[in-house]
């Protein structure tokens, strides 16, 4: 089991999975579908709920706690649904929507960390929070067409093999983190500037 640290207030890791069934990788994307459905209704409201929550911080210099929980609801969901359609992990995720910020723990291979700034933001970078998060949004485009390469290539591995390779995952792990935290700071969670870092 990989450790959670929590050096940035938005972690995420995947638990390797030892061996992954080779038929897997051709399904596992359809039946993640229900989660996907139920992931876009989720990811209308947590932009709803970061506009309201960017208001609030201008206004009160806080992000209320519903919000920021609510986010964090959506981007755990986003990580569980992505790495199984991902054929990282084998198990089916839950159905469940924990509006709380730390690991609720109900999908133990998967874990997402969070520690929302509640209160005293900085008011300056919340108001120009897209502008500032143009750079990392540039990198995880040009990373995001890496990642479709390598779940290509990770595609055939597994299904010749019935393994991921270890490079192959730590790149796509590592996305998926940078992911998380670019979430995390466009969605208001956190006023702490993400690291250019996979890990």
């Amino acid at each position: 089991m990989e450790s959670l640290g929590q050096a940035y207030p938005a972690t995420f890791e995947v638990d390797r999975a030892e061996r992954i069934a080779n038929w897997r990788p051709l399904v596992q994307w359809l039946l993640a579908l229900p989660h996907f459905l139920i992931l876009y209704g989720l990811q209308l409201v947590a932009r709803a709920a970061a506009v309201i929550g960017w208001f609030a911080i201008l206004f009160t210099g806080k992000l209320p706690e519903g919000l920021a929980n609510l986010l964090c609801l959506y981007i755990r969901y986003n990580n569980r649904a992505s790495a199984y359609a991902g054929f990282l992990r084998e198990e089916y995720p839950p159905f469940v929507y924990d509006t709380v910020a730390p690991e609720p723990g109900n999908y133990p291979p998967v874990r997402n960390g969070f520690a929302p700034d509640l209160g005293e933001r900085n008011r300056v970078t919340v108001g120009f929070r897209l502008i500032l998060a143009i750079p990392q949004i540039i990198v995880v485009a040009v990373l995001g067409v890496a990642a479709i390469i390598v779940w290509v290539i990770a595609l055939f591995a597994v299904l010749f093999t019935g393994r991921w390779p270890e490079g192959l995952r730590t790149f796509i792990v590592g996305y998926m983190r940078w992911v998380t935290r670019l979430e995390a700071y466009v969605g208001l969670l956190t006023d702490r500037y993400p690291p250019f870092s996979l890990e």
